[in-house]
């Protein structure tokens, strides 16, 4: 379901998907996709909103999608065997995201 959340960082309403929640000591936290900005952020439960009929119904802007075939990689370091090796990796590197980012620019 898609709600409305206020994003400090856009300093606006944005229409968002929740993708999970935890607790913290003021409240509850939300991790959002912003479906209109392809941003994640996380939002204060105080700052979310059910919406309103027709807006729900538009459709959104930015959609989640996979690069095929291409699967995260990382520099593994052996201090031991003073060698590194590049090696999968569960995640992508954030300096991997920017870059990959900048191409798209």
């Amino acid at each position: 379901q898609v709600y409305v959340v206020f994003s400090e960082e856009l300093k606006c309403w944005c229409r968002a998907l929740v993708e999970s929640v935890w607790c913290q000591v003021d409240g509850y936290q939300l991790g959002c996709f912003l479906v209109d900005y392809a941003k994640y952020c996380s939002v204060a439960s105080k700052n979310i909103r059910v919406l309103a009929g027709a807006f729900a119904k538009i459709p959104h802007r930015a959609k989640k999608c996979r690069l095929h075939c291409t699967k995260p990689l990382t520099l593994h370091i052996d201090y031991c065997e003073n060698i590194a090796k590049i090696g999968p990796a569960k995640r992508w590197d954030t300096a991997a995201i920017q870059h990959f980012r900048k191409l798209l620019e």
